[in-house]
C-alpha cells in the first residue's frame, strides 16, 4: 500500500461515526400500549370501562381480592417466563403452562398471609408508575426514568408503611384508572376508524406526538378515584384489614 492510500484510509477510519443520542433512546413501551388499546373489541372496551371503574371507586371495598389477583397474574408471569429459560431453546408449550401455573398458585397464596406487606409494595410501585409519568410527561430523558420511579417507589412505600389506607387508595385508583383509560381510549378510537368519514387518527396522533397526553388521563382519573374512596371511606362504619 502507498502513501496516500494509506492516508485516505486514515482519514475515512477517522471520520466520527453517528452517534445515538441520550435524549434519543425511548424506554416507555407506547408501541405496547398501542397494541392493547386497539386490539380491544367495543364489547370488551365497555367491560375493562365497567370493571375500571367499580376498581377506581370502590377497590378500598374489595382490595383483599385485588391483590391476590395482581400477585396471581404476576406469579404466572414470573412462571411463564422461568419456564422458558427452563426449556432452553426447546419449546415445551407443557413446561411454560406448569410453571405459570405454580408461580399463579404460589403468589396468590402467600398474598393472603402477607397481605399488608403485599398492599404496601403495591403503593410503592404505584407511587412510581406516577413520578415515572411525570418525568415522561415532561420530556426528560428516557434513560434516566429509572431516577424518577426511584423517588415515586420509596416515597409511595414510605406512604403505604405510615398511613394503610392510602396504599389501598392509590393503587386501586392507579389500576383502575389505567383499565379505564385503555377502555375509554379503546371506544374512541373504534368511533374515529370505523364511524368517522373520512376515518381519523387523532387518538394515535395525542399518544404518539405528544407525550404528555398518557401521564395526563391516566393521573386525573387516579386523582380523582383517591379523593372519592376518602369520602367514601370516612363514611364506612366499618373498615379494615
Amino acid at each position: 500500500m502507498d502513501c496516500i492510500g494509506f492516508l485516505a484510509l486514515a482519514a475515512e477510519a477517522s471520520k466520527p461515526t453517528k452517534a445515538i443520542r441520550i435524549e434519543e433512546i425511548d424506554i416507555v413501551p407506547i408501541d405496547f400500549i398501542w397494541e392493547q388499546i386497539t386490539s380491544l373489541s367495543w364489547l370488551h372496551a365497555v367491560i375493562a370501562i365497567s370493571f375500571g371503574v367499580v376498581w377506581l371507586l370502590y377497590g378500598w371495598r374489595i382490595f383483599k381480592i385485588l391483590v391476590v389477583i395482581s400477585f396471581a397474574l404476576l406469579g404466572l408471569y414470573l412462571g411463564i417466563n422461568i419456564g422458558k429459560q427452563l426449556s432452553g431453546d426447546q419449546v415445551n408449550v407443557n413446561n411454560e403452562v406448569w410453571a405459570g401455573v405454580i408461580g399463579l398458585a404460589l403468589f396468590a397464596f402467600v398474598s393472603v398471609p402477607l397481605m399488608r406487606w403485599c398492599v404496601c409494595a403495591l403503593g410503592a410501585v404505584a407511587g412510581g408508575i406516577l413520578t415515572s409519568g411525570l418525568w415522561y410527561a415532561f420530556g426528560l430523558p428516557q434513560v434516566y426514568m429509572w431516577a424518577g420511579g426511584v423517588i415515586g417507589v420509596v416515597a409511595g412505600g414510605m406512604i403505604s408503611f405510615i398511613v394503610f389506607k392510602i396504599a389501598v387508595m392509590l393503587f386501586t385508583s392507579l389500576g383502575g384508572g389505567a383499565i379505564t383509560l385503555v377502555g375509554i381510549l379503546s371506544l374512541l378510537h373504534h368511533y374515529e376508524t370505523k364511524m368517522v368519514e373520512p376515518p381519523t387518527t387523532n387518538i394515535h396522533d395525542l399518544i404518539f406526538d405528544n407525550q404528555w397526553f398518557l401521564p395526563a388521563v391516566l393521573i386525573l382519573p387516579t386523582v380523582i378515584g383517591i379523593i372519592t374512596q376518602n369520602k367514601l371511606i370516612k363514611h364506612s362504619d366499618r373498615w379494615e384489614l
